[in-house]
């Protein structure tokens, strides 16, 4: 591209703390996009903002920029019957909501889109969770992934190469400069291909704890008020929660055992398992806000009735079970999950040194016992081994002694599963005193609503 202003210039403008022109920022987001802007000055620019940052304008510029840099998905041909909704996490450990969130909100009446990514790091990510399944198809054809939105009302998938595509050649120079955790940088990647997904409104799950992405409180609540006003003055109605992850989500772990427990989750009603507390209320309460937002429902109070409904009368685990058909999994997934989901040779259980309550956990490194048994990625290249991970997590203040575990171990060898219990014996403390000892984290921390101009 031919740049009105020298490149070195505006990097020179931010370097020194001048705040970017949206039309400069559109010009910079260009040049990262086609390749005219060097891999030095992406490097320079990327310092530049991480050193100075950037104002709101700034922020939504760039956003918007970013979203814009290749395709944004349009559903109006499609003439779908409902709102366009769809939710992010910003990672965790036992974090499969979007496996339940997508066909809940679904079956009341809105279409889900949802564009997911790997896991990174000690997180878990939904499209390895998906692979478990055997014949699922995260890269489907523009064609079918549009068909099933509309047939289905969700389809959950990889980014396409048509997506935002300045955020890939951004983010790979982020990771080798360490820039990766400048918040405008962090907000334009999040939202930039979210946003590229024509959405009529989206919810935010941002965690805060000892396996959250950011390091504490303060960071995780900056980064879901900024999400919320970025996305909202961007023209996307959006509402950030920020919710607690000082030990996981779910009470397992790794890929094929969160494709089980989403499946147990979306069928409970029928079988009367409830499950897991923490998951269910978290997925509950996102959906809700989905709902208000969309407008398929007056209030708080309609949206978990609704939910609620589609819930208990399989509804939701039969847009699932659609999704995964639909995709190229089996039409039997639900009845018969067992038969396909692969399961790991070792299962053991890991018993603390001594009976007491849990009274703290650090749920990174219960997530890295999860990579460690080759159910993620230390390197982006590795292989993932679906079966692997960890069920039955002790939660905070649960008793453990010689008969309940912290947890079992599904490991591919007995050396794997030894090594992994070692971990998870010094992530987990575990000491003799009362429940009322505990501190007991507040789930659901903050709803934090963004204003639309």
């Amino acid at each position: 591209m031919a740049f009105r202003n020298l490149p070195q210039e505006l990097i020179r403008a931010k370097r020194d703390g001048e705040a970017l022109l949206p039309e400069a920022i559109v010009e910079l987001v260009e040049g990262i996009s086609d390749g005219s802007l060097s891999d030095a000055q992406v490097g320079a620019l990327a310092m530049a903002i991480f050193l100075n940052g950037m104002n709101a304008g700034e922020t939504v510029a760039l956003t918007e920029a970013v979203r814009d840099s290749g395709e944004v998905l349009a559903w109006r041909d499609l003439d779908l019957t409902g709102p366009v909704l769809d939710k992010h996490s910003t990672g965790g450990v036992g974090d499969l909501v979007s496996l339940v969130l997508g066909p809940w909100v679904a079956a009341c009446g809105g279409f889900v889109p949802m564009v997911s990514g790997r896991g990174l790091g000690h997180t878990g990510g939904t499209l390895d969770k998906l692979e478990a399944i055997p014949g699922y198809d995260i890269a489907p054809s523009r064609e079918r992934f549009r068909r099933l939105v509309r047939e289905a009302g969700v389809a959950i998938v990889g980014q396409t190469a048509e997506l935002a595509p300045a955020d890939r050649r951004l983010y790979a120079i982020r990771d080798v400069t360490a820039t990766v955790e400048s918040l405008p940088l962090i907000v334009s990647s999040i939202l930039g291909k979210k946003l590229a997904c024509g959405l009529d409104a989206l919810v935010m799950d941002v965690k805060s704890g000892s396996g959250a992405f950011m390091a504490t409180l303060e960071k995780s609540r900056e980064l879901a008020e900024t999400i919320a006003e970025v996305a909202s003055r961007a023209g996307t109605p959006t509402t950030a929660l920020l919710t607690d992850m000082s030990q996981p989500l779910a009470p397992c772990a790794g890929n094929a055992v969160e494709v089980r427990e989403a499946i147990a989750l979306l069928t409970c009603e029928k079988t009367g398992d409830k499950r897991n507390g923490r998951l269910l209320e978290v997925t509950r309460t996102l959906a809700a806000e989905l709902l208000m937002a969309g407008k398929l429902a007056e209030s708080r109070d309609a949206a978990l009735a609704l939910l609620n409904e589609r819930l208990a009368s399989g509804a939701a685990a039969e847009r699932f079970a659609r999704m995964v058909t639909g995709l190229g999994g089996p039409a039997d997934l639900l009845e018969h999950h067992d038969r396909y989901l692969p399961q790991a040779p070792v299962v053991r259980p890991v018993h603390a040194e001594r009976s007491g309550r849990v009274t703290r956990m650090d749920t990174r490194a219960v997530g890295l016992a999860v990579v460690a048994l080759a159910g993620g990625r230390r390197a982006p290249n590795d292989a993932i081994d679906p079966a692997v991970g960890l069920t039955g997590i002790a939660a905070l203040g649960e008793e453990v002694d010689g008969e309940r575990p912290l947890a079992w171990v599904h490991a591919r060898s007995e050396a794997d599963a030894e090594r992994a219990a070692a971990q998870l014996k010094a992530a987990i403390e575990v000491n003799d005193v009362g429940l009322g000892d505990v501190t007991l984290p507040t789930l659901i921390q903050d709803v934090i609503r963004g204003e639309v101009p």
